[in-house]
């Protein structure tokens, strides 16, 4: 059993230092304390096995969003069973000091969320411009088809005069009939034809079919991507409301015990 006292620099004072440590030793099953000095530093006292302590060095060197480690200072010396578990010191009036502390990194928490939906609110504005883009070309895929449709319209017409004008000739051709034999035979040939150009018409307007269900399908999950979004935004709104409100009422609980 070793004892490592270290002196860390940095930005390690009310920025949720000491409680990291703290939550370290134990997990490491160390014994010391931790607190912070005056200029600006922190003081760590820490007992326990040698590989357990050099561990707990590499540990202790926290580098994050709110923590960063810039020096450490360490000494060893033989352990003196002084500490019965880890735990920090706290001064008089540090308390009220870290709510204020933690109020203000919740206030720029809240201003950095607001950014973020800004942001994505201008974001969700492309996807629907984008998305009103492609309703325009669907329109005017909608247009093409009526087009394409009308001029089916005009052909399926010709073809009715085509049949009347053959109906006139089988009236006239009476007398000819090994003759309208041979031109019944080449109507039922242009039928066939027809039927055929109907066929393709109609494989056509099964595949305007499948890619008008492709769009729906698509809007829909644009929707459901909107709707789950804002679900996930209200719902980090209302955790960070309730972490507010949970502040507020330890301050109210701090004051009622005179603790601030």
């Amino acid at each position: 059993m070793i004892r490592l006292t270290a002196i860390v620099s940095g930005k390690v004072q009310e920025v949720g230092y000491r409680a990291r440590v703290v939550d370290i030793a134990n997990a490491f099953g160390l014994k010391g304390m931790i607190e912070n000095l005056k200029d600006g530093r922190v003081k760590i006292i820490a007992e326990g096995e040698d590989e357990k302590l050099k561990w707990f060095e590499f540990a202790i060197d926290i580098k994050n969003t709110l923590i960063s480690v810039s020096a450490i200072i360490k000494t060893y010396s033989p352990a003196t069973g002084d500490f019965e578990n880890f735990g920090k010191l706290v001064t008089k009036g540090e308390t009220d000091s870290r709510l204020d502390t933690a109020a203000v990194y919740l206030k720029e928490i809240v201003v950095s969320v607001n950014k973020m939906n800004d942001n994505l609110g201008g974001k969700m504005d492309t996807m629907i411009a984008k998305q009103d883009q492609m309703l325009d070309k669907q329109d005017q895929m909608l247009d093409k088809q009526d087009q394409m449709l009308d001029k089916q319209d005009q052909m399926l017409d010709k073809q009715d005069q085509m049949l009347d004008k053959q109906d006139q000739m089988l009236d006239k051709q009476d007398q000819m009939l090994d003759k309208q034999d041979q031109m019944l035979d080449k109507q039922d040939q242009m039928l066939d034809k027809q039927d055929q150009m109907l066929d393709k018409q109609d494989q056509m307007l099964d595949k305007q079919d499948q890619m008008l269900d492709k769009q729906d399908t698509t809007i829909g999950e644009i929707r459901a991507l909107r709707t789950d979004l804002k679900g996930y935004m209200d719902m980090r709104f209302k955790r960070i409301e309730a972490d507010l409100s949970e502040l507020k009422d330890m301050k109210v609980a701090l004051k009622e015990k005179g603790l601030i």
